[in-house]
């Protein structure tokens, strides 16, 4: 039995989901013409009340895009240190947009609105011109940490004050839904852009979606076709998206609970220096500084188990739709009787 925990982006199409995507009906899209692409599109638009929202084949090009539409060369964006836009996105904010990036040292990949004031430059020519606050929920180096509601409407009034953009990297907003019992309208109603993603938490092969008010999603679609994101019949991958939606949603619970239970199986080993605080589906943890995070990794992988590291002795662990009840049996037996 091989267990994988690197990523919850490792997951494999159900059989169910492949019947659906199998079944789709399609057409071509860089005409608008794919009928499931345009459900798909429209179904998400609805869900977050907002009146646009555009098909992507990954949530790194829905995050540039966005980037793209909300900025100029030379402007400056605000985010976390650990934000994926920053970090993980190949320097596309700089290739693609010519943008900086203000980084606040935020906790756990999230911020105040009181930094985000702090942050933005004065208006004087030899300054970068802050344009946009961009935040990422869940926040992935945060360990999979949810933002507090009422922190991210303090931030949209400080964005309203200032003329500034507001965009979320909602990568992983499902699983926060789920936590926080909060609804995609609300986000739709604070964020002028929102990314979402298929290919995490969801299970599809591909797939990203970019919600927007119509002002800035004007280029949108030009702006996908700049980056060589237009596709074809596309609603083989849409319909994977619609069948997440209706069937993988509330699972995520699942995923949730297991992280927990993960988390205090570390937390009892001696090696371990801390576990951070565990909201979702993503564990980070520390080990003590004698412990090599290369040995600790290959240990696990000797039993068919594989884990990430993140250097600086830190390893993140995410759990997902494919990771069994029988694999996250025999992961914890592995845990309780792990020895250096």
């Amino acid at each position: 039995m091989k267990i994988d925990l690197r990523s919850d982006t490792v997951t494999k199409p159900s059989k169910a989901m492949l019947d659906a995507m199998m079944q789709a009906k399609v057409g071509d899209d860089v005409f608008r013409e794919d009928e499931t692409v345009n459900q798909l599109e429209a179904r998400i638009a609805k869900m977050f009340g907002k009146p646009n929202a555009l098909f992507f084949p990954s949530g790194t090009m829905a995050n540039q895009t966005a980037l793209k539409l909300h900025t100029s060369p030379g402007d400056q964006v605000i985010c976390d240190k650990y934000a994926h836009i920053y970090n993980y996105e190949s320097g596309g904010a700089s290739f693609n947009s010519g943008v900086s990036c203000k980084l606040i040292d935020g906790n756990r990949g999230m911020f105040t609105a009181e930094q985000v004031l702090e942050a933005i430059n004065p208006d004087a020519y030899y300054y970068s011109p802050t344009r946009l606050v961009e935040i990422e929920n869940t926040a992935n180096r945060g360990g999979g940490s949810c933002w507090d509601f009422t922190e991210i409407l303090k931030i949209r009034k400080v964005c309203d004050e200032k003329d500034l953009g507001f965009h979320l990297d909602g990568a992983r907003i499902w699983n926060a839904l789920i936590v926080k019992n909060e609804t995609p309208k609300q986000y739709g109603e604070v964020f002028d852009t929102i990314s979402v993603c298929f290919s995490k938490g969801l299970g599809c092969p591909v797939g990203s979606v970019l919600v927007g008010d119509e002002a800035i999603m004007k280029d949108a679609l030009r702006i996908r076709k700049v980056f060589g994101g237009n596709m074809r019949q596309a609603g083989f991958l849409a319909a994977a998206g619609l069948y997440a939606l209706d069937n993988n949603m509330d699972r995520l619970a699942d995923d949730h609970k297991k992280t927990k239970e993960i988390g205090d199986a570390l937390a009892k080993l001696s090696i371990i220096k801390t576990v951070e605080p565990i909201e979702t589906n993503i564990v980070i943890f520390e080990l003590n500084k004698d412990v090599n995070e290369n040995g600790f990794i290959q240990k696990l992988k000797d039993r068919n188990i594989n884990i990430i590291g993140m250097g600086t002795n830190k390893l993140r662990i995410v759990t997902h739709l494919d990771y069994t009840d029988a694999m996250h049996e025999k992961f914890i037996g592995v845990l309780k009787n792990l020895t250096f």
